[in-house]
């Protein structure tokens, strides 16, 4: 098992170390960067129930250091009144500090502990973790998922789980509606009650939602065995057989985007011709800020798509610099001076507003939500003949790839500014509303 992980431990020859850094004000009180020590097996599963024992020794001194050093008695300004530094510990209580340290007992394996985190605790953990490295949006579908899944397992513990949890999981979730979550009465409903709700009504989840609920508990028990909590994700070999269709967005008509502009709609009428002219998302439209707007001498401004402070981006693709066509000079001038935009405007008001605007039109077409005004633009440049990297390198999707599959992006510096210029002004709305 030479190829198994285990978090701060790897195999050298035939036995496993462990080594772990310490923070870097912890490492300075120390007087050394790291934590190591041998885990004397060349068993993985062994070597990974004892790094989770040396993990806890590790919390339990860098604890200390930081409780100790609190505690320390600090440096006193000098009798005449002179200057001194404040903040370095005395030497001689540091050096005592020091001493107990050094002189702790390493981890000893008389006996094997064998992990008893709960599916909740576990769950929680994670959830915490995540909530720091996803957006709002993408945090909620995974704490939705997992929390999901606790809600039926959460006092089992992790290293109880089995193939037929997951298989039975599965079938659960394959009974759920589609409106669960979506009414103030089935919100927080457990899994049991979930499914229970849902007996209701016929409609049921697509298999593309059960494939996301399912993959974000894959991943969470994935995270289990990288943790040492489980020897190995026991759901691997449980077969989705669910069909995951995907749904694509319908490109609205000229005739369709005519109306839709003529509405003048006040709330999202000025976001709408944003977005058709420039290829932005919603959430990068509803993000701009006016000094997002650059002026770049005879080419005419410029939407700089970037993370802002009232939003990230999707993929590091997505940063990029879009003319602004002419036809908005006018949208523009009526929004704020400074700061946001659209102060007021969330991408949830863009979409309900959006599928409102839609029944008061009559337009009844699947697949065409807020989101087809950006394959609106797209379709348009294809149809121009602009080539699909440079068409790319304006919407903010990855490079396209060439005959051989490799992306221009590894050749290529990029389309110039003026190249973008001629691109984004040949774009034309549909006759009768230009605004």
């Amino acid at each position: 098992m030479s190829s198994a992980r285990i978090r701060y431990a790897y195999l050298k020859g035939q036995t496993w170390l462990y080594r772990r850094n310490y923070p870097k004000e912890v490492a300075a009180l120390l007087g050394q960067h790291a934590l190591k020590q041998s885990l004397k097996t060349s068993d993985a599963k062994i070597a990974r129930q004892r790094a989770a024992e040396v993990n806890i020794r590790y919390e339990e001194t860098v604890d200390q250091v930081l409780s100790g050093a609190l505690s320390l008695p600090q440096r006193g300004p000098l009798l005449d009144g002179d200057a001194v530094d404040w903040s370095t510990p005395s030497d001689v209580a540091l050096a005592r500090l020091r001493a107990t340290l050094e002189h702790s007992e390493p981890v000893r394996y008389d006996q094997v502990i064998q992990p008893k985190v709960t599916v909740q605790d576990a769950a929680r953990r994670y959830l915490i973790l995540r909530q720091n490295e996803l957006r709002p949006s993408g945090f909620k579908s995974v704490r939705y998922s997992v929390e999901l899944f606790a809600s039926k397992y959460g006092k089992r513990k992790v290293s109880e789980l089995v193939r037929e949890d997951g298989r039975e999981f599965l079938s659960l979730i394959a009974q759920l509606s589609p409106t669960i979550g979506k009414s103030q009465k089935t919100y927080g409903l457990s899994l049991d009650a979930s499914v229970a709700w849902s007996r209701s009504g016929a409609a049921r989840i697509t298999g593309k939602t059960q494939h996301r609920i399912w993959s974000q508990v894959n991943h969470w028990l994935n995270w289990c065995v990288y943790e040492g909590e489980l020897e190995t994700n026991p759901f691997t070999s449980v077969r989705f057989e669910a069909k995951v269709r995907t749904q694509p967005y319908a490109v609205p008509s000229d005739k369709e985007v005519k109306q839709l502009l003529c509405q003048a709609d006040p709330v999202i009428g000025k976001v709408l011709s944003i977005c058709l002219l420039s290829g932005m998302r919603a959430g990068e439209a509803a993000g701009l800020l006016r000094e997002d707007l650059v002026t770049k001498g005879n080419l005419g401004g410029f939407f700089l798509v970037r993370p802002n402070k009232l939003r990230l981006l999707k993929t590091e693709a997505a940063e990029r610099q879009v003319p602004v066509h002419s036809a908005l000079d006018p949208v523009l001038a009526d929004l704020p001076r400074t700061g946001p935009l659209f102060p007021d405007l969330k991408v949830n008001d863009i979409t309900k507003r959006f599928a409102k605007l839609r029944e008061v039109l009559g337009i009844d077409r699947s697949g065409l939500v807020f989101h087809s005004t950006r394959k609106w633009f797209i379709t348009q440049c294809e149809r121009t003949g602009v080539p699909e990297h440079f068409t790319a390198s304006i919407v903010g999707h990855k490079s396209a790839r060439s005959e051989n599959g490799i992306t221009y992006s590894i050749y290529s510096a990029g389309i110039s500014d003026e190249q973008r210029r001629s691109i984004v002004d040949q774009i034309r709305l549909p006759g009768g509303c230009s605004s």
